[in-house]
């Protein structure tokens, strides 16, 4: 692939770019395709979920520590990093935006979208990607800085090639293809699940799917997928990056609970919704830059 291929993964919080995309990435910057991950907020607000980093001295410089965590795993990922600056909003259970108002002053999801909007158009500009990704309308899952990535996502894509908006930003770029992540869909779950059991071995999943139309609802449609990036070989690379984030992810936790060569095996792509294109390219695709490059 030729180098001036450009992609930008835009991300709520440091750690989300090892739990979505990561093998994708990971593929692409060694395939020579230039990858810039934005993170949009520190962290600032996450709990410590890794029992064994629950420590007094990890909580008070939990921001700082997320910092290092997130640089260790660019290195790993072999990506570029930049952070938007905006403050962790916090979760919010059975999230809606009716809620926004609940959530404290000055974070991320209650700055004012045109607002928020402008230093991500800036990085567009700067970087000149060709595709971008980002969550869904429901941010992957309903924590308010995940809908207000998707919110910021997309209004930057619309607004970043046009040159009678956030004039001073930048001369205009317009990239060509936006798609959403849905690598935690009902039926890769569901595969995992049952090569898991035919293994013989206990699967993480199985109270998730008991109530399977709630996951759907929660995480991602199947019948969305347009996209599949063939990435397996990668998702070493991935769980390298995710076990950096070491006050996020337990080591011995869900995350690493099915076994590498039955995820491979079972389900080796990535996958990913297109939302908005300006060229032509066939679905389904295996190429999130088809129809970029002939």
């Amino acid at each position: 692939m030729s180098a001036k291929l450009r992609l930008m993964a835009v991300h709520a919080h440091p750690d989300d770019e090892s739990s979505k995309g990561a093998a994708t990435m990971a593929r692409y910057v060694r395939e020579g395709v230039d990858v810039l991950v934005v993170t949009c907020t520190g962290g600032e607000r996450g709990d410590v979920l890794n029992p064994k980093m629950d420590r007094p001295e990890v909580r008070r410089d939990l921001a700082a520590i997320r910092a290092r965590e997130m640089e260790r795993a660019r290195e790993i990922l072999g990506v570029k990093q930049a952070w938007l600056g905006f403050v962790d909003s916090g979760y919010v259970e059975n999230y809606t935006e009716a809620d926004v108002e609940k959530l404290p002053e000055g974070c991320f999801a209650r700055v004012p979208l045109e607002e928020a909007t402008a230093p991500l158009v800036r990085l567009m500009r700067e970087f000149r990607p060709q595709v971008v990704i980002t969550y869904d309308e429901n941010g992957g899952y309903p924590h308010p800085d995940h809908i207000m990535c998707h919110k910021v996502s997309v209004a930057a894509f619309e607004a970043s090639g046009d040159p009678n908006r956030y004039q001073g930003l930048g001369d205009p770029w317009q990239p060509l293809k936006l798609y959403y992540h849905m690598t935690f869909s009902t039926a890769r779950i569901l595969a995992l699940h049952e090569a898991m059991l035919a293994a013989g071995l206990e699967s993480p999943y199985t109270e998730l799917l008991k109530d399977k139309e709630a996951w759907q609802r929660r995480m991602g449609r199947t019948e969305r997928i347009t996209t599949r990036i063939e990435c397996g070989e990668y998702f070493p690379i991935r769980d390298d990056a995710l076990r950096a984030h070491a006050t996020q992810v337990d080591p011995d936790g869900p995350w690493f609970a099915v076994p590498l060569e039955i995820q491979q095996k079972t389900w080796p792509t990535e996958d990913y919704e297109l939302a908005r294109s300006l060229v032509d390219s066939s679905l389904p695709e295996d190429d999130l830059f088809a129809g970029v490059v002939s």
